[in-house]
């Protein structure tokens, strides 16, 4: 049996699609094999398969449009390895991603059934730059969340303290995953936490604190969108929502922050602050505020827009603030 299974999903990507497949192809982990599924791209995909000579790349192809989550499961239908391991069209590995994670997993009792690991988005320019240093002083003021186990990493997932983006990040068994269903085709958005809570039924995931994965941010689904998807994620968890909001952690809040930055970025001010009212806001989330009411106020082009946009925002957070 193949050591792992990686899939890859792609959609109208030929530009980025080779340096996924050639970061997995470059593991130091020789044993694996790629399933890359063509979720009906019309660009050069094609042609971007067809160069690849290695045995190893095994393209499935959807006659038409299906979405990622779908694309996904076609890959974990079609893996034949003992792990499967998820990886973005768009985001490449680290070359010894795979190696650090099966040691993990090899010092570990049989409870432990899969292992994410860090990742970082590619903020080029000096703008993206500042976004993460700022982020990164602001962060060692909060509490440290829960990185590994079982239940008390359900409570860190819900609350969105910890993001283990697992369509990048995630190695698990291939036998849990499927067990697991797979990834909800009907999610737009928070499909990779909703995944991980179903995983976590089975055992318990570990946790490499190192940088293996480099992400492309490449937008984001309208706030409408956004607001359904945590909708209909809220719902399908509120019995456990309730239960470790009990026990002290800001979960329905968390989600109004995630809503809020959406609105900011969309230049829609008004509806951004309503949310920013019942939001969780650590220091740690104030640069991505900023960043997105920047983003706002870029696509407002009007200078009465920032003026407002910073008027509301500072409004919320001080009720905020004194609200604690």
């Amino acid at each position: 049996m193949t050591r792992v299974s990686v899939i890859i999903p792609t959609y109208n990507r030929a530009a980025t699609l080779p340096g996924a497949i050639d970061s997995a192809l470059e593991q130091t982990v020789d044993d694996i094999d790629v399933v890359v599924v063509d979720d009906g791209s019309t660009d050069d995909t094609e042609a971007v398969l067809a160069a690849y000579e290695d045995p190893r790349v095994r393209p499935v192809v959807h006659a038409t449009n299906r979405g990622a989550n779908v694309a996904r499961n076609t890959g974990l239908e079609h893996a034949r390895g003992e792990y499967v391991a998820f990886l973005d069209s768009d985001d490449e590995w680290h070359p010894e991603k795979l190696e650090r994670q099966l040691a993990v997993l090899e010092e570990r009792s049989s409870d432990w059934i899969g292992v994410y690991c860090d990742s970082a988005y590619d903020l080029s320019g000096a703008s993206g730059r500042l976004r993460s240093a700022a982020a990164a002083v602001l962060a060692r003021g909060d509490d440290e969340p829960t990185w590994e186990g079982n239940e008390d990493l359900i409570g860190e997932l819900l609350a969105d303290n910890v993001q283990p983006g697992a369509g990048s990040t995630l190695l698990v068994r291939t036998a849990v995953a499927r067990a697991a269903g797979g990834f909800d085709p009907d999610l737009d958005r928070f499909q990779d936490p909703e995944f991980c809570l179903r995983v976590l039924e089975h055992g318990k995931l570990a946790y490499v604190d190192e940088v293996l994965v480099r992400r492309t941010e490449t937008g984001h689904p309208p706030a409408a969108v956004v607001a359904n998807a945590s909708e209909q994620y809220r719902s399908a968890y509120e019995a456990e929502i309730d239960r470790f909001e009990d026990e002290g952690y800001d979960i329905r809040s968390s989600h109004e922050l995630v809503l809020a930055k959406r609105y900011f970025a969309e230049g829609r001010f008004l509806r951004g602050a309503w949310h920013v009212r019942t939001a969780t806001v650590s220091p740690r989330a104030y640069p991505g505020i900023c960043w997105a009411v920047g983003t706002g106020v870029r696509r407002r082009s009007r200078p009465i827009a920032g003026a407002l946009a910073v008027l509301l925002v500072a409004i919320a957070l001080r009720r905020r603030v004194r609200s604690r």
